[in-house]
């Protein structure tokens, strides 16, 4: 018993010294140890393929929207607006949530006969996005003079970033994952 009460008193005197505390939280750590930042984020290429489809994916961290061509992706300029607007006209496209990205792909939803790569149904909801944790509508702005534009609704101002992915096949794929949190 006078072990016991001795290894106690050592414990009780080690946290009340600091020595078994917990250290100080890190304002360097991040959620899920993402580290991507809300800025925008471009590459000024012009690409030769077209966009053939959008869709949408929830992860763990956060959730994913993808743009698919049918060639190599060469451009794009994802950035957080105050409104996102169609090409051409400048109208506002209205979008649900907190925050609004613009997605702009450097290549057309057409091809060079002037015919659709990509006509959604319904250009409000381009995906079911339903219970997504950050995501909140995916839209479509149009296509004008060789640039596609998306509208995302997110939640709130959060992390991002943006990558391309070859294939399938010859086709390429613009990735915008969008974090859950900071």
């Amino acid at each position: 018993m006078k072990k016991i009460l001795t290894w106690l008193t050592v414990i009780l005197l080690a946290v009340g010294l600091g020595f078994l505390a917990p250290g100080p939280a890190s304002a360097t750590t991040s959620y899920c140890g993402l580290v991507w930042g809300s800025l925008v984020k471009t590459d000024p290429a012009m690409s030769t393929a077209s966009v053939t489809n959008v869709r949408t994916g929830q992860h763990y961290c956060f959730d994913r929207m993808v743009v698919d061509l049918n060639g190599p992706v060469a451009g794009y300029t994802v950035r957080y607006v105050p409104t996102v607007v169609q090409d051409g006209s400048g109208l506002p496209i209205a979008l649900r949530g907190g925050a609004f990205l613009q997605v702009t792909v450097n290549a057309p939803s057409y091809d060079a006969n002037g015919n659709a790569t990509y006509n959604p149904a319904n250009k409000t909801e381009l995906a079911n996005v339903a219970g997504y944790q950050t995501f909140r509508q995916v839209a479509y702005a149009g296509s004008f003079e060789g640039y596609t534009t998306l509208g995302l609704g997110v939640r709130a101002r959060l992390p991002f970033r943006v990558f391309t992915l070859d294939g399938p096949g010859t086709g390429s794929r613009l990735v915008i994952d969008v974090a859950h949190f900071w």
